[in-house]
């Protein structure tokens, strides 16, 4: 009787054991998450127990003690990194496991376009909703940077001179930036201050010589112009060229964006004879020289056509209509494009 006894409860252990051992492997490749994806964030102090309850509340499918065995199994019970994650369906149980042990978390985007001002950057990291503000809005014209990393360069300063101005104006560089929930605007500014600094002091170091540039921050501001000037990359060393030999022969820039800019709020969308008159800091209609800072973010083909201009004699260009320009090297040959092309421009009002 004993033995038929013991022999019954060896059989149950023994389906026990079968089933659970099943169950398991049908655990390690079952979806957990079906439908739509679901977000859940680890916090600082979340003990293991606290984030199995907070998937409970998200519905995904799974068995708790599982879960925890996975994780005892694997000696990752301790390991799960804090952060946001997206859960999206398909995934298995091992592999949530695997993302919050890799603290592989959520990302969000931002992006900075080429030819963007400091003013219009700001505007955007504000309206980030995924983005923790930290920065009161005045603080953000004082904000100062010091590069994360000294690359070795030839002794210039990329950093701009010390003045009232706006300090940070060009010194982003406009890209793509990812980032995590509880990221700070302040942190996503210095990241975009640092890449604009590394590809600054890359492209300085190969610049070409006889370049009329005190150091790159000065090559920087008439980056910036260039942007401004341009979208066709094909035409930035043209256009850069035209402006590096203004700045050789002492000519002015007289370049419009660089008017608009130091219109500020003023602009309206046209620049009246006036305008071009009027004194600022930024009207190259007035002064001979570079203005005191950049106008805009330029991008790395912008800073490379100002440091690689082409080599022609041209000192003028004028606007197509298109988005292309007209280049000539004699006064008397500009006066004619911007004849000939005002003439177009009016025939298709």
């Amino acid at each position: 009787m004993i033995f038929r006894v013991i022999g019954a409860l060896i059989l149950v252990l023994i389906l026990l054991s079968t089933w659970a051992w099943r169950d398991y492997q049908v655990m390690l490749t079952t979806p957990t998450v079906t439908g739509n994806p679901v977000t859940i964030e680890i916090i600082k102090g979340d003990s293991f127990n606290q984030i199995t309850e907070k998937l409970i509340q998200q519905k995904v499918n799974f068995k708790p003690f599982w879960f925890k065995a996975l994780a005892v199994q694997q000696k990752n019970a301790h390991k799960l990194k804090t952060g946001e994650y997206e859960l999206t369906p398909g995934l298995t149980l091992p592999e949530i496991l695997a993302m919050f042990v890799q603290g592989k978390t959520k990302k969000y985007s931002i992006t900075f376009p080429e030819g963007w001002s400091f003013k219009e950057i700001i505007k955007e990291i504000n309206s980030n909703e995924h983005l923790e503000h930290t920065l009161q809005p005045a603080d953000v014209n004082h904000l100062k940077f010091q590069p994360s990393t000294q690359p070795e360069h030839d002794g210039t300063d990329n950093s701009p001179p010390q003045s009232s101005l706006p300090t940070l104006e060009g010194m982003l560089f406009p890209d793509t930036y990812y980032f995590e929930k509880h990221d700070t605007d302040a942190t996503l500014i210095k990241r975009a201050y640092d890449k604009m600094q590394s590809v600054l002091t890359q492209e300085w170091a190969n610049k070409a010589e006889n370049l009329p540039f005190k150091n790159s921050y000065e090559a920087l501001v008439l980056a910036s112009i260039v942007e401004k000037e341009t979208a066709q990359v094909t035409e930035r060393p043209l256009i850069a060229g035209v402006f590096i030999r203004r700045l050789q022969l002492g000519i002015m820039l007289q370049t419009d964006p660089t008017v608009i800019y130091g219109m500020g709020d003023s602009y309206q969308g046209n620049i009246s004879s006036n305008d071009l008159k009027t004194p600022t800091p930024y009207n190259t209609y007035t002064f001979i020289g570079l203005p005191p800072s950049p106008i805009a973010m330029p991008g790395r083909d912008a800073i490379y056509a100002t440091l690689h201009p082409d080599n022609s004699n041209n000192l003028y260009f004028v606007a197509r209509g298109d988005g292309s320009h007209q280049f000539s090297a004699m006064l008397k040959d500009h006066n004619k494009a911007v004849v000939n092309f005002q003439r177009k421009k009016n025939a298709k009002r």
